[in-house]
């Protein structure tokens, strides 16, 4: 492992840059823990980065920028008892790929698989479901480098303090190395998509969400169109997409059309209502089966910047139409449409769903496009019910707003204080959410 100089590194939206003092790609848990005594030794601050999907600065590398793209291995596969440890860097296709091939699966997930699975974790991944929750309550077990340079696991019987903590602890405490997963049998998933109006789906969230095990819907501003999703497990056997509707349906209409779309707007905001109209007639019903992740995850190629707030599940319909209401008061033009999922709680210190039921909105713009007043806009509404913000997506919030909405905030702050007492993973971001 030779650490170099002057390399840059940009996320995958391209809004957040880092200009490291060096680059190193360890090949194990082992050099990680060297690195960080390097970096003290240096003076110097030090994080590890995932695939860059995260759109704070969350993976900002001020110091010593670790890649984790040598800590890809499969540790350990227990069929028996579901748990399965591979290391940060694996990718979660990759993750996806080894638990099918084992007759095993995640309970649930986000609508990418592209993260590493360290990022995802850290970050609070959490999808969208009934009665199983996101990433982080499905972790049995963590490994973390800690800043002196040591070595620990956690989990729910060993520092359970830190396993709760660090589980989505936004790698302020430490480099997770290792997670090993609490999976369960493979299964199969049929998803049903149906476009609906705004109103009607606004008067049946509780019946949709009570009725399916994944619901979510997304509502394209300027119109009253919406496509709701609802997911649920089947006994098989599986009745995939076909190769061309696959094709059109989600990678040329979801992607390579959409991309086109956006453009047009970008160039011309003016249009956004008209071909928003169009884009909410454009993908139409349909329903299929299969492999879990296969259903839960969607490809993603139009790059955005995007926002999500975590808010009580009772104030879901209410903010839904202050939200609609503000589009009638301001001059925004928003192609994205904006998704609504739902979440058990949980009970990661800072998951966002933790210790409530929740409802998660989150508002995107095209990478090329402004964003501040709109989610300027949508934050304040948010922050209005009590909010949370995810981790990994732009928002403005600081300790001083965070700590009155996460019971366990001052406790995570100790803990930090306590095993990070020279701030060797602060950034600008981290700094922010909990302080110098």
């Amino acid at each position: 492992m030779s650490p170099v100089t002057n390399q840059t590194w940009q996320n995958w939206a391209g809004n957040q840059q880092a200009a490291p003092r060096r680059v190193a790609t360890p090949h194990s848990a082992d050099e990680v823990a060297a690195q960080i005594r390097s970096a003290a030794d240096d003076g110097l601050t030090v994080r590890m980065i995932g695939t860059g999907h995260s759109f704070t600065g969350a993976a900002v590398a001020e110091g010593v920028l670790l890649r984790p793209t040598a800590l890809t291995a499969v540790r350990s596969v227990d069929t028996e008892n579901g748990l399965v440890t591979v290391e940060a860097g694996l990718p979660l296709h990759e993750l996806n790929r080894v638990l099918d091939e084992h007759g095993l699966a995640l309970a649930n997930m986000g609508d990418i698989q592209e993260q590493t699975v360290a990022g995802a974790l850290q970050t609070a991944t959490h999808g969208t479901g009934r009665d199983v929750a996101g990433l982080a309550s499905q972790v049995a077990a963590l490994e973390i480098a800690l800043a002196d340079g040591t070595l620990v696991t956690c989990s729910r019987e060993e520092r359970p303090e830190l396993f709760d903590a660090a589980r989505a602890g936004v790698g302020a405490l430490g480099i997770v190395t290792a997670v090993t997963w609490r999976t369960v049998p493979a299964f199969l998933l049929r998803a049903q998509e149906e476009p609906m109006k705004w109103d009607e789906v606004l008067s049946r969230v509780d019946e949709f969400e009570a009725a399916n095990e994944h619901f979510e819907f997304y509502w394209f501003p300027h119109t009253d169109g919406c496509l709701t999703k609802r997911n649920n497990r089947t006994e098989g056997p599986a009745e995939p997409l076909s190769k061309f509707r696959y094709w059109l349906d989600d990678l040329f209409l979801s992607n390579t059309v959409f991309e086109g779309v956006n453009k047009v707007t970008h160039r011309a905001p003016s249009t956004t209502p008209f071909v928003n109209k169009i884009s909410a007639r454009a993908l139409g019903a349909r329903t299929y089966s299969d492999t879990s992740y296969k259903v839960f995850t969607s490809p993603r190629t139009v790059r955005f910047k995007e926002q999500e707030y975590a808010i009580p599940r009772e104030e879901l319909v209410p903010t839904l139409r202050e939200l609609r209401a503000l589009f009638a008061k301001k001059d925004w033009r928003i192609s994205f449409p904006i998704e609504v999922r739902v979440l058990p709680q949980e009970d990661a210190w800072l998951s966002m769903a933790y210790g409530r039921h929740s409802a998660f909105i989150a508002v995107h713009v095209y990478h090329r496009d402004p964003h501040e007043e709109y989610f300027r806009g949508v934050e304040e509404l948010m922050t209005a019910v009590d909010g949370r913000p995810h981790w990994g997506k732009l928002h403005t919030r600081d300790a001083a707003y965070l700590e009155k909405t996460y019971p366990r905030f001052g406790d995570f702050r100790a803990l930090r204080d306590k095993l990070d007492p020279d701030r060797r993973f602060a950034n600008p971001y981290i700094r922010q959410i909990f302080g110098d």
